[in-house]
């Protein structure tokens, strides 16, 4: 197997609001995980230019077109999160899940928004080239970032 990694600088936090992830993208999300031979699924969500990092305890959506460099490393910027814990309990497979939604480079809820409805289209994407071809493996390296 082979297997990329690839950083992600994580800015100072501006916002942060507390939502209902809809059970049904939740519940996507954690199979995709648990059927991830790796510790995270790289899902790119073209129609936004975005990359969504699912792993254990939260959702990271990073803007493909924003890179910086810090402290010689180089790396994509968080814009924004969904704290969740993957493996979070509840009562029934229907029932939404409380999330975090935190805000990295301004807030911008017109983005989330977007990415409620793109994602799981891109969701839907991935899980058909996963069956179409055998694609390589990556893992994410989150590191905190200052802007200069």
């Amino acid at each position: 197997m082979n297997i990329t990694t690839e950083t992600f600088f994580r800015p100072e936090e501006v916002a942060r609001e507390h939502i209902n992830l809809p059970a049904q993208l939740f519940n996507r999300c954690v199979l995709l995980l648990n059927h991830s031979p790796i510790r995270n699924v790289f899902i790119p969500v073209r129609s936004m230019q975005y990359q969504a990092v699912i792993d254990n305890d939260e959702i990271i959506f990073v803007d493909n077109q924003g890179y910086a460099v810090q402290d010689g490393k180089g790396g994509r910027l968080i814009i924004l999160a969904w704290q969740v814990p993957m493996r979070s309990s509840r009562d029934s497979l229907s029932e939404p899940v409380p999330i975090d939604v935190v805000y990295y480079i301004r807030e911008d809820h017109e983005t989330h928004r977007r990415l409620i409805g793109e994602f799981p289209k891109a969701m839907d994407l991935y899980k058909q080239r996963l069956k179409e071809n055998n694609n390589p493996e990556k893992t994410a390296a989150i590191l905190p970032f200052k802007p200069s």
